[in-house]
């Protein structure tokens, strides 16, 4: 890898940890789960809101994240939220696949843009899990039941 490159996917990776996108609780969510990585401390939430559309298959219509880690976890997180919105379950399993790809092997397609920033995190096999914790907790929430929106009941006192 040039060093070129290497610099840049530096600057990807120090830029999404720097100014997370997509971070925070998602008010509008119907799914939700959590990753927890008891090795370093690395925690992620996801939060997803899947829209419906008649006859066709659930997509994320919006996506969040929220935890605490290091740099690697919440800057994969953050970029993760970007690259999934819009998609279905299969289409993140897809993108996931090429991902987990990236970081255990280092090569990194054409195609997979921002992720490939992550190919250096294959020369260290400990910090692999911190990359995947945000996709994991966003697979599980895809699989997760709906959120159960709570209701109000009001009383009156006369």
């Amino acid at each position: 890898m040039s060093a070129d490159l290497t610099e840049l996917y530096q600057q990807v990776i120090l830029d999404h940890n720097k100014r997370p996108r997509n971070r925070g609780k998602l008010p509008t969510a119907n799914r939700v789960a959590h990753g927890d990585n008891p090795t370093c401390g690395d925690q992620c939430s996801v939060y997803l809101r899947l829209e419906t559309v008649l006859g066709q298959p659930d997509r994320i219509a919006e996506i969040s994240f929220d935890g605490s880690g290091c740099a690697i976890s919440q800057a994969s997180a953050s970029l993760m939220t970007t690259q999934v919105k819009g998609k279905t379950a299969p289409e993140v399993q897809a993108l996931y696949k090429s991902f987990h790809e990236i970081v255990t092997t280092g090569n990194a397609p054409e195609e997979i843009s921002d992720l490939a920033a992550f190919a250096g995190v294959h020369a260290f096999p400990a910090r692999i899990k911190c990359a995947t914790l945000g996709w994991h907790a966003a697979i599980e929430a895809l699989k997760s039941d709906p959120l159960v929106t709570p209701t109000t009941t009001e009383t009156h006192h006369d």
